[in-house]
């Protein structure tokens, strides 16, 4: 079979884990091979980096926090997401380029153009076959992470709202640029809608009738 990378985006609250969590359910009832993983924190190497980046409470520049992404990325696409699709497998990632271009690029002011070369240097210019975007109003994603972990939110959780909402925006942006490989469902229907809709947009990706 042929290998397929997906990756999955959106806000805080946005859902990516259980939708992730679905689809795992149906590709591998269709017989497809899922290997789950995210960024940062897909590798041992990036357990130690996802621990700076997001739960260190000193300070980080945001050049600095865009490198640590970067090499996050390289060591994960070179050791765990290249292999995978190179055997037939469907890698299921949670955030990938356009997150960086998103909260780094965009958010924290560092150009997105900038933020995307690197960032395609890093990753040898590997590309989803499709992305899925989980859009969600930024309070009620804010609200659905206080819910399930109380008031505990991470470094990039607790930046302002208007940083969020920049995130937001700049996420739909490059979806509108990337039609062929966004596919953009709105996050905050009936879970079990949102993944109907996930499914359907999917099934020719990854070559399962509808």
């Amino acid at each position: 079979m042929t290998g397929r990378f997906i990756t999955l985006e959106g806000g805080d609250g946005a859902g990516k884990t259980t939708q992730a969590e679905l689809l795992t359910a149906w590709l591998e009832a269709h017989g497809r091979t899922v290997v789950r993983t995210r960024e940062p924190g897909g590798t041992d190497l990036g357990l130690r980096i996802r621990e700076i980046v997001l739960h260190d409470r000193g300070h980080v520049s945001p050049r600095a926090e865009a490198l640590l992404y970067a090499a996050d990325r390289a060591h994960h696409i070179e050791t765990v997401v290249r292999p995978a699709v190179a055997r037939g497998d469907v890698v299921l990632q949670d955030r990938y380029i356009d997150s960086s271009v998103a909260y780094q690029g965009v958010a924290r002011g560092l150009g997105a153009e900038a933020i995307r070369g690197m960032s395609d240097w890093a990753a040898d210019g590997l590309v989803p076959d499709a992305t899925v975007l989980l859009d969600l109003d930024v309070t009620v994603g804010r609200a659905r992470v206080a819910a399930a972990r109380g008031d505990t939110f991470d470094r990039l959780e607790s930046e302002a709202a208007a940083f969020h909402e920049t995130v937001r925006q700049a996420f739909l942006d490059m979806a509108s640029a990337e039609p062929e490989r966004f596919l953009t469902v709105d996050a905050s229907a009936a879970q079990d809608d949102v993944q109907a809709a996930i499914r359907a947009g999917l099934a020719p990706v990854v070559g399962i009738a509808p």
